[in-house]
């Protein structure tokens, strides 16, 4: 079974006809007035309104209009059903319409609507504290296991191949196989992702044992993890220290291969639980259990067995 990018096609049916009925179900610390930003990535990048600036493959919004002491004013978007039309159709229903910062008019670009290769929100929040969440990633796995597995220096293990032309990134991941098992081209294997799913449930029991953490969720982010710790600690509110410590803590100690700048970075933007991932042609979803397979359980409604070996000229991308 290979990954494969989603179309435009399949995009558009997903955030049409599939997303819609998750709305309901999203975290309570996501909804059309709550992050302080929502963001969008396009495949394509996409004119602006004013020529003079240049065109976008990621756009941040707003969810509230603020006055000069960053104070929220007015909302950009006033409903659920603002917010999906947004996701649906970003430069046509663009909440900064009529600023120079606005996407064009799709009638009058070409291929027309940008679609959303993928969607985000800020972990910072009008309503509550800032979300603290870590971020485990297939590829990281994938590079360690196969530093682990390549006996011998960069220099030695090349002579006489084309691999002194690579990053070393790219050659252990070359080297080691990794770019050849299933799903064939990408920076890391089933097995990798299978990894982060285990590690992030770990993390979860670490939370609890080390934090009393009540409120924890594991969320499948397409190629890796999001694991949150919901509680409000109202001794150190998770600030910038307290989520050092904690970095170190999973780091170090405990040995979980997180990506800390996540954790530590108060304007991060992580992917929308019930999105799709379209690089991978999967849904972003919480998950109950390490019992998840994300080959078969994350499976957009469109998308069939026989669809996911179909399209081998769609090249896989080379990032995580």
């Amino acid at each position: 079974m290979a990954w494969r990018k989603a179309t435009r096609d399949d995009i558009y049916t997903y955030y049409t006809e599939q997303f819609p009925e998750y709305a309901d179900q999203l975290p309570p610390f996501i909804s059309p007035t709550a992050p302080k930003e929502f963001g969008i990535s396009f495949r394509e990048r996409h004119p602006t309104r004013n020529e003079d600036r240049p065109a976008r493959d990621f756009i941040r919004r707003n969810t509230w209009r603020t006055d000069t002491d960053g104070e929220p004013h007015s909302p950009n978007f006033t409903s659920v059903e603002e917010l999906l039309s947004f996701i649906q159709s970003p430069a046509r229903h663009d909440p900064y319409r009529g600023s120079e910062y606005a996407l064009a008019d799709p009638d009058l670009t070409e291929p027309g609507e940008p679609v959303a290769a993928g969607v985000y929100y800020g972990l910072d929040n009008w309503e509550r504290p800032w979300v603290l969440a870590v971020d485990i990633d297939a590829k990281d796995i994938a590079l360690a296991r196969a530093d682990r597995t390549i006996d011998g220096d960069r220099e030695d293990a090349a002579t006489g191949t084309h691999y002194k032309d690579m990053s070393r990134e790219e050659w252990l991941l070359t080297t080691s196989g990794i770019r050849e098992a299933d799903p064939a081209g990408y920076p890391y294997a089933f097995t990798d992702i299978d990894r982060t799913i285990e590690y992030g449930f770990e993390t979860c029991d670490i939370f609890e044992h080390e934090f009393n953490a009540t409120e924890t969720m594991v969320v499948y982010s397409g190629q890796g993890v999001h694991v949150y710790l919901l509680d409000d600690d109202l001794d150190y509110r998770y600030d910038e220290q307290s989520r050092e410590v904690l970095n170190d803590l999973l780091l170090e100690h405990y040995e979980i291969p997180i990506d800390p700048v996540v954790t530590a970075d108060r304007s991060r933007l992580l992917r929308v639980p019930y999105s799709l991932h379209a690089d991978v042609c999967r849904v972003v979803q919480p998950i109950d259990s390490p019992v998840f397979d994300a080959r078969t359980d994350a499976r957009p409604q469109f998308l069939d067995e026989s669809d996911d070996n179909t399209d081998p000229d769609q090249h896989p991308p080379t990032h995580a």
